[in-house]
């Protein structure tokens, strides 16, 4: 549980933005446990954004800086976090990385929502990734965010079965349907229950040193 109060979140996007659109609707429904107070976009072009305003939420460019890959400075999105006193960060399609500044100031309170099930197929093209390999199961995982390449103890999962006749749209068509459905889910849990973590584990329920 991270805060007895109702949690102030934002949310990283880079795209389309359906996964925010879930979670969104998720916290306009009081089901989320906590409010989306920003939506934060390394994309001025991305319809995120467009989501964000129809919602009331506050749509934010900051700078990027040179690199593609990740952002240079991540001080003007920490200042713009802490300005509108964010507890939580969720990543929602978010394509930069993310490092030291910005985990340093938000340990253990980033997450994101990655398209397999981890630590199978992490990084790009998760989708793909399963689906060329012959995969028989795939699905999506949401994890709290650590310095390493998807990695982070994972707080929900959910299986998506690889059918015989699938073409990469239509598995990802269901995959992200499933995303839909988890993220909002996994994030009220671990918002609203106590959890800590053993070695690698989140694991829900009380103890000394549970989160809340």
């Amino acid at each position: 549980m991270l805060s007895a109060r109702s949690a102030r979140l934002a949310v990283f996007a880079s795209g389309n933005g359906s996964n925010f659109e879930a979670l969104a609707s998720a916290a306009s429904r009081g089901e989320l446990g906590g409010s989306i107070v920003a939506l934060l976009s390394d994309q001025p072009q991305a319809f995120a954004l467009e989501r964000a305003r129809r919602h009331g939420i506050e749509a934010l460019t900051p700078p990027t800086g040179r690199f593609r890959t990740r952002l240079e400075d991540e001080t003007p999105w920490i200042d713009a976090l802490r300005e509108r006193a964010v507890d939580a960060v969720l990543l929602a399609g978010f394509m930069r990385r993310i490092h030291s500044p910005i985990l340093g100031a938000f340990a253990g309170r980033i997450l994101n929502l990655h398209p397999s099930l981890l630590p199978s197929f992490p990084g790009l093209d998760a989708i793909g990734q399963a689906w060329r390999h012959g995969a028989r199961v795939t699905g999506c995982t949401v994890h709290v965010v650590e310095d390493g390449l998807d990695t982070g103890p994972i707080v929900a999962q959910a299986a998506v079965d690889v059918r015989d006749d699938d073409t990469l749209e239509t598995l990802g068509a269901r995959v992200h349907a499933a995303e839909h459905a988890l993220y909002p889910a996994a994030v009220r849990r671990w918002l609203t229950e106590p959890w800590h973590v053993d070695g690698r584990r989140l694991v829900f329920g009380a103890t000394e040193a549970s989160h809340g």
